[in-house]
C-alpha cells in the first residue's frame, strides 16, 4: 500500500500517517545490521513514508550516523527532522546549538533538514536543575532558544522549528501557545491520551491537559511519539532498551493495565501492536505518528494497522470506561 499523507499544521507540508523513527527504544535503525536498516529504510520509502526522524541524542548520534549510511546510497531523499539539547547553565547557548546541528549534519551528510526540534524537557521555572530542563522563559525570552532557532532557519539549516512537549505540561502549553514553534512531538497512546482527552478522577501520572487542543489552535505540525507506550501495549516482551519518561509508567504492573485494555478491544481487528496504532491513527490532532521498529517484521505490520483503518467509535469509547472505571488504570 501507498501510505496516505495528512496536513502537517501550518507548515505547508504534508506528513505520511506514520513516520520512521530512528530512536533507541524501536531501535532496529541503530542496532540492526546494514542489510536490515537498508531493507528497512527502502521499504519505507517504497510505501511513501518519506519521512524519517531522529536525534543526536539516539545512540549518542548513531541513528544519524546509520542513516546518513544509507543516504549515500539512495537517489530519493527522504524528508529529515532530528533535535538538539542544550545545557542553559553552561551559558553560550547558540555556540552548543550550532555545534550540536553540525554534527548531526556531518552524520547525516546533508547540509540542511526540514525540521529540527528542541529536545530538552520543558521545565515549570528557570531554577538551576538538571541538564535535561529548559524553560518556558529560556525558549521565548528575547536572544532565547526560539530566536537562536529562527536565526539558524533563516540562514537555511532547516524549514521548520518545533519542540518535543515532554517535562511539564503546564510550561509545555506555554510554549506551544505562544506560536514560536510550527511542530511538536506529543505523547500519545490509549494507556495515557490526556494530551486530547480529560484525566478520569484518581488519575496518577502524567496529565498532558489537553496539549493537543492547544497545538490545534496554534495550528503546528504534530508528531505522536510512544504510541506502544516504550513497547507495553505491542508486546510482553521486553528488550531492555525501555525508557520511562512519564509518572509512574511503563513499569511491570502495566501488564494488568494493558490487557485490560484488550480485553475491552475483543473483536477488534488486529493484535496489541496494530490496535495500538489504530487508536493513534482515530486521532485527527496528530499529523503522524512515529513509529519505531525493533524487528525486521514490525513495519510490514503497522502497515497492515494502517489498511485496518483508525478505531471507531466504539471501542474508542469501550477504552474510555475502562479508564473512567479505574484512575488507577492509567500509567
Amino acid at each position: 500500500m501507498t501510505v496516505p499523507q495528512r496536513r502537517f499544521g501550518r507548515t505547508g507540508l504534508t506528513i505520511p500517517h506514520i513516520t520512521l523513527g530512528g530512536g533507541w527504544v524501536g531501535g532496529l535503525l541503530i542496532h540492526g545490521t546494514k542489510d536490515q536498516r537498508f531493507a528497512q529504510l527502502n521499504e519505507a520509502m517504497a510505501a511513501g513514508v518519506d519521512w524519517v526522524d531522529t536525534a543526536a541524542l539516539y545512540g549518542q548520534g548513531q541513528s544519524e550516523t546509520r542513516i546518513g549510511e544509507w543516504l549515500k546510497t539512495t537517489s530519493k531523499r527522504p524528508r529529515l527532522s532530528t533535535k538538539f539539547s542544550v545545557d542553559v547553565w553552561e551559558g553560550d547557548i547558540e555556540g552548543q546549538i550550532r555545534r550540536s546541528l553540525e554534527a548531526s549534519f556531518t552524520r547525516l551528510g546533508v547540509d540542511r533538514v526540514e525540521a529540527v526540534l528542541l529536545h530538552n524537557q520543558i521545565a515549570d521555572g528557570d531554577a538551576p536543575g538538571s541538564f535535561s530542563g529548559v524553560s518556558p522563559n529560556h525558549v521565548l525570552r528575547t536572544g532565547g532558544i526560539a530566536d537562536i532557532m529562527d536565526k539558524l532557519r533563516e540562514e537555511g539549516l532547516m524549514d521548520h522549528i518545533g519542540f518535543t512537549a515532554l517535562g511539564d505540561p503546564v510550561a509545555a502549553r506555554e510554549v506551544a501557545a505562544s506560536r514560536r514553534m510550527d511542530v511538536a512531538q506529543v505523547y500519545y497512546n490509549m494507556l495515557n491520551p490526556t494530551a486530547d482527552t480529560p484525566a478520569p478522577p484518581g488519575w496518577n501520572t502524567t496529565d498532558f491537559l489537553g496539549l493537543l487542543h492547544v497545538m490545534k489552535a496554534a495550528d503546528m505540525g504534530v508528531m505522536g511519539i510512544r504510541i506502544f507506550a516504550g513497547g507495553f501495549l505491542a508486546t510482553d516482551e521486553r528488550h531492555g532498551r525501555e525508557i520511562p519518561i512519564t509518572h509512574n509508567a511503563e513499569d511491570a504492573a502495566e501488564a494488568a493495565r494493558v490487557a485490560a485494555m484488550m480485553t475491552a478491544l475483543d473483536g477488534e481487528t488486529g493484535d496489541r501492536a496494530q490496535r495500538a496504532i489504530r487508536f493513534g491513527l482515530a486521532s485527527e490532532l496528530l499529523s503522524t505518528i512515529v513509529i519505531g521498529v525493533g524487528e525486521d517484521w514490525h513495519f510490514t505490520h503497522a502497515l497492515k494497522a494502517l489498511e485496518m483503518g483508525p478505531l471507531d467509535a466504539d471501542p474508542m469509547a469501550r477504552l474510555d470506561d475502562v479508564r473512567a472505571a479505574d484512575g488507577n488504570f492509567a500509567i
